[in-house]
């Protein structure tokens, strides 16, 4: 321990005490202030902060129940939880000290002054409260991140039947651990409901973590998911905690579940039935307690016909089923939603003047949505940034030209028109399937992915 990271305060009322620690522990430690009366605690508790508070249990001549000190411990932890406090004793009582260390002790040390073990004690105890802090900063770095990737998925809007239906089986199932399925068409806002549930849930306070299973590759996915030890395989230069051990206590969201191969689906399967899983390299069976919400844009029922997903695996994760409607069904939400987004990206490009012109609603209206709300919510934010004054109108949304799909052709020979309508249509002949669109369109669909961003689909 470097001597220029210590600060201990002591209490007691035995001036001869008080110095040989000082001269002990300075050797030590960067900085000992001492204090002979505890009745001063709060007020040099409110100058500086310590690492380690040396604290007699006794003050009053005469009086050994430590029941002075077990008072003023509680006293300094009322204020700072994390406080780590050291109790002297000069009784050795062992079941004082127990009892001192269940009120929140880290420790105690005796007057018999041992050097080596109160040293000992301390450096323990000095490495214990720079764990605490440590486990503190890492809490509220994880609570700000949350936070922050919450603001992006925090849209759960609409008043249509449709999505109230779907706010009640919210309501309903959030509090449970019940394993939910959620079906909807890309662009829905699957992730949005899934994190919904988290958030209403009892593990609110505990993580969510998302794998994007259609992301995953074959070779990697038990490594992906359930780790794996050093030395497990060529690459497995470490070991690695999977996704399954990082979300135990939390939230696991399987999203795109529909695109996983056949042969890894009976993985899963034996580590949601068993609740444990096995890191790759490793016979060791690990517990996991999660809450497991998977979603897909696929018919699964038809999948189990086909023989390309396992019925057994599809009754383990759709305990409850949410379908989400796409956009086009939920014409009495598009307003609603298209305002919240107007509010959100005004704030974010500083623009907070802006408003729709009464045409660009009636447009946003008759639009089919092919890419749903997150279709939606490109067309918006391109317009607040092309938007030059306060208004936004059509060609803002729309700067290639009509917002409608159905029936339009197009005469003009620019590529980037040609190719964004080409792609529009082929999302919306398979509602929002991007795997097929994909196919239809002859690209895999990582590069479809950047054109619909490209085109704000």
């Amino acid at each position: 321990m470097s001597k220029s990271k210590g600060k201990i305060l002591i209490v007691d009322d035995n001036e001869e005490l008080l110095i040989a620690f000082r001269f002990f522990l300075s050797k030590h430690f960067s900085q000992i202030d001492t204090i002979k009366n505890p009745n001063l605690i709060h007020e040099q508790l409110r100058k500086e902060i310590y690492d380690i508070i040396l604290l007699d249990m006794n003050f009053k001549a005469g009086v050994n129940t430590g029941n002075e000190g077990i008072y003023w411990m509680k006293e300094i932890l009322a204020k700072d939880s994390n406080a780590t406090i050291v109790l002297i004793t000069a009784y050795g009582d062992v079941e004082l000290a127990v009892k001192a260390m269940k009120e929140g002790a880290a420790d105690f040390i005796q007057k018999s002054w041992d050097e080596k073990k109160i040293l000992s004690t301390i450096l323990s105890a000095y490495n214990l409260r720079q764990s605490k802090l440590k486990i503190q900063s890492l809490e509220q770095k994880q609570k700000h991140l949350t936070e922050k990737i919450d603001e992006n998925y925090s849209h759960v809007v609409g008043n249509s039947s449709e999505m109230k239906k779907v706010f009640d089986m919210i309501e309903k199932v959030a509090k449970t651990d019940a394993n939910v399925l959620i079906l909807g068409e890309n662009g829905t806002g699957k992730e949005v409901i899934a994190r919904e549930i988290h958030r209403k849930s009892t593990r609110a306070k505990e993580v969510f973590v998302n794998v994007d299973i259609g992301a995953l590759q074959e070779n990697l996915f038990e490594s992906e998911l359930f780790g794996h030890e050093k030395g497990a395989f060529t690459d497995a230069k470490e070991h690695r905690v999977g996704r399954f051990e990082i979300a135990s206590g939390g939230t696991l969201f399987l999203d795109e579940i529909g695109n996983l191969p056949l042969p890894l689906q009976a993985k899963l399967l034996t580590a949601i039935q068993n609740k444990e899983i096995f890191r790759v390299g490793s016979n060791k069976p690990i517990p996991v307690d999660i809450r497991l919400i998977c979603a897909t844009n696929k018919d699964l029922e038809e999948m189990i016909e086909k023989n390309t997903f396992r019925e057994d695996l599809l009754y383990r994760i759709n305990t409850i089923k949410i379908n989400l409607p796409p956009l086009r069904e939920r014409d009495d939400d598009v307003i609603q939603l298209a305002q919240f987004f107007l509010l959100k990206f005004a704030s974010k490009y500083n623009k907070p003047q802006l408003k729709f012109h009464p045409n660009v609603l009636i447009k946003l209206k008759e639009h089919d949505w092919p890419g749903n709300v997150r279709e939606l919510q490109h067309t918006v934010e391109k317009a607040v940034i092309l938007c030059e004054g306060n208004t936004i109108a059509p060609s803002h949304c729309w700067p290639d030209g009509d917002s409608k799909l159905k029936g339009k052709t197009t005469k003009s020979l620019n590529l980037d028109e040609n190719e964004k309508l080409i792609i529009q249509k082929a999302i919306q002949k398979y509602k929002g399937n991007i795997s097929s669109a994909s196919k239809e369109l002859g690209i895999n669909r990582s590069t479809l992915y950047k054109k619909m961003e490209k085109y704000g689909i």
